[in-house]
């Protein structure tokens, strides 16, 4: 009896709470409708954390910025506040109960990873605009700590290795079906390209970089025999559409870290020695030490400027004489060399170079883009923004955490206990290959769609490494 009138309870409150919200719908207020929505994400902070990441992760390919200008803030919806949430709740987590597992604490990616945290701390510190240094450093705080720190325990559950890419993976292969469809009414049209990816995007090599980090693990996961067929063919589709997309991106960096991750691929299959590749490496820094003068003279020849034509747009890639977009990354990376050269150490703060760059430009390093106030963006890259932002030790952190993150992805590749894992741990680091090749010319980590995939598939490897490599295999 008593179920029987919390029943007709609970069904009076949802008539009344449908037609109190028709009522309120009808004269334009619509805030009522977001409290289920809100009280559903509520009990999964509480009582399913999993479920409520791999939802972030799903949503993350769709979100748009939303500018508050009484703020004067833009933040990412509707996954920001949800992600910075999450880490609110890790912290307190933290707080009550201080246990988190020793095998990630003791990895070395996991001490890098911190030593980095802690070194951007300190810069933000010595700031030449604090403010804007504690910005950038809260925004990578709440990526690191959510999708590195807290997804680590979600890997746990080996099904949620699967889930986090394949998620994500859905989500954006529907989103570069819609900019493709849209594109499509171009004709394709290279300069359409650059801004057909918004709202989504903010540019359109963000874009690119982001399908071509997780593209890789879905071409190797279509070769994987332990996946039903239904499966290998979603996976071989869903890795077409993303090379479809980078494609029509017309990003050169994009295409260009494809091919330095195939001949990574070509030497993890072929099982080449490490000193072979040491050997090639050095033999080839010695060429082009010895011979720099006539390798600068013959791509200042290269008048080839970027095309629509897919061949030229290939070409271009080596014109440093007369392509805009070339030049101008030239003229960001030398300013940067001398923002450094005036505080080599603690350098001038995270986030702060698209703000103090101005002054270091030469007009000799002008380009028909370059403004006077330096407005434009970043260094357009991951090792030499650091650089400039946060001195030596920066770069050197974050190469050191990309050099431990290839070097584990092989282990792993060599090592893990099954096939499966191997295969996932291979489409991870030729993921990983396409970023820090990317990095080299262009840097993102500054934006979701970039940051959730990137330390997502950090924390996989490391949750690998760390909870399922047999101890024995070093």
């Amino acid at each position: 009896m008593e179920e029987q009138q919390k029943q007709k309870m609970l069904y009076r409150f949802g008539l009344w709470f449908t037609v109190l919200n028709i009522v309120l719908m009808v004269n334009g207020h619509y805030w009522l409708s977001a409290i289920p929505i809100a009280l559903g994400i509520m009990l999964l902070f509480f009582f399913s954390i999993d479920k409520l990441l791999l939802m972030i992760v799903f949503l993350t390919p769709f979100t748009f910025k939303f500018e508050i200008e009484q703020l004067g803030v833009t933040i990412n919806m509707p996954t920001e506040p949800l992600i910075v949430a999450a880490m609110l709740l890790f912290f307190l987590r933290m707080i009550h109960e201080p246990v988190y597992d020793r095998r990630v604490l003791r990895h070395p990616i996991t001490i890098v990873l911190l030593l980095n945290l802690i070194w951007m701390f300190i810069t933000s510190v010595t700031s030449e605009l604090p403010l804007v240094s504690f910005k950038y450093f809260a925004s990578r705080l709440w990526f690191v700590v959510t999708f590195f720190f807290l997804t680590v325990l979600l890997f746990k559950e080996y099904k949620n290795y699967k889930r986090f890419l394949w998620y994500f993976g859905a989500a954006l292969a529907l989103v570069v079906i819609v900019i493709t469809v849209k594109h499509s009414a171009f004709s394709f049209e290279r300069m359409v390209g650059t801004w057909i990816v918004s709202p989504f995007f903010n540019d359109h090599t963000n874009y690119s970089s982001t399908l071509a980090l997780v593209a890789p693990f879905f071409l190797v996961m279509a070769f994987n025999k332990e996946y039903s067929p239904l499966r290998r063919t979603g996976a071989a589709l869903l890795f077409l559409i993303f090379c479809m997309g980078i494609l029509f991106s017309y990003s050169r960096a994009s295409w260009l870290s494809l091919m330095v991750a195939f001949s990574g691929l070509v030497i993890l299959v072929m099982k080449i020695p490490f000193r072979w590749l040491l050997g090639g490496f050095v033999l080839l820094l010695a060429t082009v030490f010895t011979f720099q003068t006539q390798i600068i003279m013959q791509l200042e020849r290269n008048t080839q400027e970027s095309s629509g034509d897919f061949q030229e747009h290939v070409k271009s890639i080596t014109n440093i004489s007369s392509d805009a977009s070339n030049l101008e990354r030239i003229n960001r990376w030398r300013s940067a060399f001398r923002m450094f050269d005036e505080r080599p150490v603690v350098g001038w703060g995270p986030g702060t170079y698209q703000f103090v760059y101005a002054p270091f430009q030469r007009s000799e390093d002008f380009t028909i883009i370059t403004t006077n106030f330096g407005d434009l963006g970043n260094a357009h890259s991951e090792y030499i923004g650091p650089l400039a932002e946060s001195g030596l030790p920066g770069m050197l952190l974050f190469i050191a955490l990309a050099l431990l993150v290839l070097k584990t992805g092989v282990d792993l590749w060599k090592k893990a206990p099954s096939r499966e894992m191997r295969l996932m741990a291979l489409g991870i680091t030729l993921g990983f290959i396409t970023y820090f090749a990317h990095g080299v010319l262009n840097n993102f980590l500054d934006t979701d769609k970039a940051s959730v995939p990137f330390w997502g598939m950090m924390a996989m490897l490391v949750s690998l490494d760390a909870f399922y490599k047999p101890k024995d295999s070093g």
